[in-house]
């Protein structure tokens, strides 16, 4: 008995030897960026970490390891500089989409955060890290503090492989196949969406260069002694994805690189008892009705608002709407609104029959989780290019807000709610994302700590990511390849030009008699 109790004291004390004091920098003002960040630092808090995390908002209920930098001016920076009502976006095209993320209240990210007191106060201070870890989202200056706390540079990128990331660790991205991430465009892709998706990935890339030359000159503001912005975001020794294949395209990986897409969904709680009467009573199933947390409900058209309202008034299934507002005018009888709803434990219902959603990744790998079908109301960013994959894999339909009539909505609905194959579909890819060797946040904890065992891991990074764009594209060989080409044309035209004067020369020589003979 006494070695039982020994050993139960002793173990906690062999947990935080074995953890690493990790920063995690995620400042982005959204709550569904928050969530990932947030979920990853109290996962590995809970794995023994010990883990300080950089970010707009507080967590109510920390782990214990888990300590909290809230940098609580930055929502109020984005709130007055860009709150834009998204709904107008949705006929914007996707070039329209790319100025508005490199815009002026992503630029000044990375300024608002290192001039922050708090930031400035953990700056000056005696802290140590074993490991940085800043979430990849246009501002690249921030790379700086894995420099200031001698740490090995860890990227964090809320969606798969693309263009936003692979640049960084020289990760193929080819645009016949890959598809980028403001496009909407499901692969096989044909000739027309091939072009397209190159002229646009050409311009986005020219963006991203712009957007770097800003960010440079924000580290050199703050951190006058560090190494070049391009030394420091080139030298990443490790690329969390929040992805996985069971919903996102199968897309090649360096070494470096690691999927964990789902570790922020939780196991499902037990429902208030208010929904859990509402869930179970529903003898014809349920459809949960979310768009997330940036888009407002009460903005959408009123046109199409009273559309849904109708359909789904019409619906046998009770309904659930996620409303951001008090009271919905003329809601249906079967109709529950409110302001935030247990999204997890809702769809683990068995009575939820359908998820109602904006296509945001979050929302797309929850679905998908726990096996329910989805009609995908794509409105901004990345949620069109979500919305075709759901379409392209049988487990959902999408069908954008331009799109919507009484008699698209209505048949949609009747196609998911009545035809099997999509539920089927829905679960399979919910059997792909749970067949894993290991829960996605142990396998982003084992190779952090792998890349901090191992120094930073450089044996993981291919010999790409220290080529100059000449040389990755072979632009050097290929103008070799094209001179000698230009030469061999023109001797050979030069000979023959040569032969044939020569021939036309004695032609001309031989008398007019011998000519006609």
């Amino acid at each position: 008995m006494k070695i039982i109790i020994i050993f139960l004291l002793f173990v906690p004390l062999f947990v935080s030897l074995n953890g690493e004091k990790l920063l995690l920098v995620f400042p982005f003002a959204s709550k569904s960026h928050y969530i990932l960040g947030n979920e990853l630092a109290k996962g590995l808090a809970q794995l023994g970490h010990e883990v300080t995390l950089l970010a707009p908002y507080e967590e109510k209920n920390p782990p214990k390891g888990y300590k909290n930098i809230v940098l609580d001016e930055l929502e109020k920076k984005m709130d007055k500089a860009v709150r834009p009502n998204f709904f107008e976006y949705e006929k914007s095209s996707p070039f329209s989409q790319i100025f508005f993320m490199f815009g002026p209240h992503l630029r000044g990210l990375s300024e608002s955060v290192l001039n922050n007191t708090k930031v400035q106060n953990l700056l000056k201070s005696n802290e140590t890290f074993d490991a940085v870890i800043v979430e990849q989202f246009f501002n690249d200056a921030l790379k700086g503090l894995a420099y200031h706390f001698k740490a090995p540079l860890i990227l964090f990128w809320s969606q798969g492989a693309n263009r936003y990331v692979n640049g960084l660790v020289a990760n193929p991205q080819n645009p016949s196949y890959i598809v980028d991430m403001l496009l909407s465009f499901s692969t096989p892709m044909n000739f027309y969406q091939r072009f397209y998706n190159f002229v646009f990935g050409t311009i986005s890339d020219l963006s991203l260069y712009y957007a770097y030359r800003l960010q440079r000159k924000v580290l050199k503001k703050y951190a006058p002694n560090a190494p070049d912005l391009d030394d420091l975001q080139y030298n990443a020794s490790l690329v969390i994805l929040n992805s996985h294949e069971s919903f996102y395209d199968a897309v090649p990986h360096v070494p470096n690189m690691i999927d964990i897409g789902g570790f922020h969904v939780n196991p499902p709680k037990e429902l208030p008892e208010d929904l859990k009467k509402f869930m179970d009573n529903a003898k014809e199933g349920v459809i949960y009705f979310s768009i997330g947390s940036i888009l407002k409900p009460s903005n959408m058209p009123k046109d199409k608002k009273d559309i849904i309202l109708k359909v789904l008034g019409s619906r046998k299934e009770k309904v659930l709407w996620k409303w951001d507002e008090d009271q919905l005018e003329n809601k249906p009888d079967n109709v529950m609104i409110s302001k935030w709803f247990p999204q997890h434990s809702i769809l683990a219902h068995p009575n939820c029959k359908l998820f109602i959603t904006h296509g945001g990744l979050l929302s797309t790998t929850e679905t998908v989780y726990f096996g329910v079908p989805v009609l995908a109301f794509p409105v901004f960013a990345d949620q069109h290019l979500n919305a075709a994959r759901i379409s392209a894999r049988g487990f959902g339909l999408k069908l954008s807000f331009v799109e919507i009539t009484e008699e698209s909505l209505t048949e949609a609905l009747v196609k998911l709610l009545e035809d099997p194959t999509y539920l089927e579909k829905a679960k399979h890819a919910s059997a792909l994302l749970h067949d894993r060797p290991l829960k996605p946040i142990e396998l982003a904890d084992y190779w952090i700590k792998y890349v901090i065992r191992h120094k930073g891991a450089p044996h993981l990074r291919v010999a790409g990511v220290n080529l100059p764009l000449y040389k990755y594209y072979m632009i050097d060989v290929l103008a070799v390849i094209l001179g000698v080409l230009l030469v061999a044309f023109l001797v050979i035209r030069g000979l023959y030009r040569r032969v044939f004067r020569r021939k036309s020369s004695e032609y001309r020589k031989i008398p007019s008699e011998k000519k006609k003979n």
